[in-house]
């Protein structure tokens, strides 16, 4: 097994935790078929003919609850890292609370429409199958058959609450454990054992593979993320009525306070240029910018400079960075032995609780996930 792996890993799930959110309501769809229209399945072709889902009720009566879905997930893309081909969302330690205490009030909301929704689903169905029955009328040659349908798609009063739900998870990825003696009979413990422990080198393997890809990835993404600000900014000031606009500058200032808490791998060298960048450039209001050709040049080239240092930092890989990331795991590794060997034991294990403490904040624990 690839020991830098392991510490990669290691560090990895002291730096942050995987995020999964759902959110869940009733879509108010049906699949119609040809029978529910009153049609003959051999005469429908559905080259011609769509039949397809259909919308018991209107579309604005759960806007309000698509927009919430669509607000939450938006919040976790733009705070976290896709991790391992979409098996979850990598949420850095610096951006935990933020995300989660504003996941926590979307969910307030998301309560107070879905009790409101409830409160007047009876009437909002009501007036939906009345709409269907003036509609019916106009679609199909049997229009009873296809109102009848419709109603029957209408969830109970008293099973709707069960369709909505919104949740958060916090996970932390572990490579699975090897199967124990004590778990399995004696016949069969020998080839199980044999079998599982095949499996877990592989699936070790493959975390330990992904997770370097993963830290690589995250990089590239912030310093890709940095030159194509900075390339926007340029464009905006060349195209822009007034040259340097305040909101375009601020753009910058608030791109580098973010970059600070989502950079986990530790970019020193491109978080030195933000800042050189801030101090150089973003002391200055846009209307001082406006009102000198020298300060307004400066700042172009500092831009393209900028765009162009982390378009190459991007290109040009970074082997370094997480061979630097691995050697946190590899520091943990071996303080715990020297822990292990007597007096510095509690101050470790207090360290560590304090750590998971940090990781994970005041909530329920994360969760440990082991991927196989």
């Amino acid at each position: 097994m690839n020991e830098n792996g392991n510490h990669l890993l290691d560090a990895l799930t002291r730096e942050g935790v995987l995020i999964d959110v759902s959110v869940r309501y009733w879509r108010a769809t049906k699949k119609l078929n040809a029978e529910d229209l009153g049609l003959d399945p051999e005469s429908v072709k559905t080259r011609l003919i769509s039949l397809g889902h259909k919308n018991l009720i209107p579309r604005e009566a759960l806007q309000p609850f698509a927009l919430i879905e669509g607000r939450a997930h938006a919040l976790v893309e733009s705070n976290t890292f896709p991790f391992l081909n979409g098996l979850g969302h990598f949420l850095p330690n610096a951006r935990l609370q933020e995300t989660t205490d504003r996941l926590a009030q979307m969910e307030g909301e998301f309560i107070v429409q879905k009790d409101s929704f409830l409160d007047q689903y009876a009437e909002t169905r009501d007036k939906a199958l009345a709409e269907w029955r003036e509609a019916a009328v106009r679609l199909v040659s049997h229009p009873a058959k296809l109102v009848e349908t419709i109603e029957d798609s209408f969830p109970d009063t008293r099973k709707m609450d069960r369709a909505f739900g919104f949740t958060v998870q916090l996970f932390q990825v572990q490579v699975p454990e090897k199967l124990k003696l004590s778990e399995v009979s004696i016949e069969q413990q020998q080839k199980v054992i044999r079998a599982r422990e095949q499996a877990v080198l592989q699936a070790a393997e493959k975390i330990n593979q992904g997770v370097e890809t993963f830290i690589s990835d995250c990089v590239a993404s912030l310093r890709e993320q940095t030159a194509s600000l900075c390339e926007e900014m340029l464009e905006s000031m060349k195209t822009g009525k007034t040259g340097v606009h305040q909101k375009t500058l601020n753009r910058l200032v608030k791109f580098i306070d973010e970059f600070k808490t989502l950079n986990f791998v530790g970019d020193r060298e491109l978080e030195e240029q933000l800042e050189r960048m801030r101090q150089d450039f973003l002391g200055r209001t846009a209307e001082q910018y406006r009102d000198s050709d020298y300060y307004r040049r400066k700042l172009r080239d500092g831009l393209r400079n900028l765009a162009d240092t982390a378009r190459d930092m991007a290109q040009g890989g970074s082997n370094g960075l997480v061979e630097q990331f691995g050697q946190m795991g590899r520091r943990r590794f071996h303080m715990a032995a020297i822990a292990g060997n007597g007096e510095a034991e509690n101050d470790s294990a207090d360290a560590d609780a304090h750590d998971t403490v940090e990781s994970v904040g005041d909530e329920e624990p994360a969760r440990a996930v082991a991927v196989a």
